[in-house]
């Protein structure tokens, strides 16, 4: 397979998120570029930037790691073998391994992760972001961070927790139900929200169901008080799917292996 110059992917990655769409706050964007004319054959795509996957990563002979949380954020003062996350980064760098974010790009983005979880609602209409993208430039409509929608068929609870968990590939979700949920009342309008929600939900209005990875309790408890349901799946479980479809994006324009980590995973386990 032929070696594609770390430009042009990088290119193709700015064309599916954007980068001028990111948070603000956001640390996204080439991280780690180990030489200035760096070429990619394979790439592997994660969540997050643990050792494990930086192993799986140097196993592989991966040249780019697309790793959607940012592994740099913070002002990083140093790199030492003391703490986890700076071996990672001091391993894929020993080996001239790059390593890219998207992170709230790609929530923003059309077809992005926002999108994606809302598709998990079933079929939906009127779809907008709850935060628009600023302007800065040319015209965004759609992009933003956080989905707000209307399902095209309202339907009950525990339908929406089964499309849910097979979108997510989970057998279990956390879910605060409304008590007129409970007794059957449908769903009609949703908001969703990858990762954590809560301060993105704060003063929305609207929906009966919201949907994201991690809520505060009390904020949880404010939503079910006002008559919606909430739906909690960890955060990364509310994200890590997308990477399916950012693969196939990704090897139909660049014609490159594109792999997903198979050692990521969210932290937290149900026992």
């Amino acid at each position: 397979m032929p070696a594609i110059p770390l430009t042009a992917v990088l290119s193709t990655l700015e064309t599916i998120a954007p980068l001028r769409h990111a948070a603000p706050w956001d640390n996204v964007g080439l991280l780690l570029q180990p030489t200035a004319d760096a070429s990619v054959r394979r790439v592997l795509l994660t969540i997050d930037l643990t050792e494990p996957v930086v192993d799986e990563a140097l196993d592989g002979a991966v040249d780019l790691i697309v790793a959607y949380h940012p592994p740099i954020f913070g002002g990083l003062k140093r790199l030492t073998q003391a703490d986890a996350r700076q071996r990672a980064l001091l391993s894929a760098a020993r080996r001239g391994v790059a390593i890219y974010s998207p992170h709230t790009a790609a929530d923003a983005a059309l077809g992005g992760v926002n999108d994606w979880l809302l598709e998990g609602l079933g079929a939906v209409r009127d779809a907008a972001p709850i935060e628009p993208a600023p302007p800065n430039g040319e015209p965004a409509p759609g992009v933003g961070m956080g989905r707000v929608a209307r399902l095209d068929a309202p339907a009950p609870l525990h339908a929406l927790l089964t499309r849910l968990k097979a979108h997510l590939g989970l057998d279990h979700l956390r879910v605060a139900a409304a008590a007129r949920h409970e007794a059957g009342a449908p769903v009609e309008r949703v908001a969703v929200c990858p990762g954590a929600g809560g301060s993105l939900f704060e003063g929305l209005r609207g929906p009966d169901l919201f949907v994201t990875g991690e809520m505060r309790h009390h904020d949880v408890l404010a939503k079910v008080a006002a008559g919606a349901s909430v739906v909690l799946t960890e955060h990364t479980n509310c994200e890590r799917g997308w990477l399916g479809r950012l693969a196939g994006r990704m090897r139909d324009a660049l014609g490159l292996d594109v792999r997903v980590s198979t050692r990521d995973h969210d932290p937290l386990r149900v026992r």
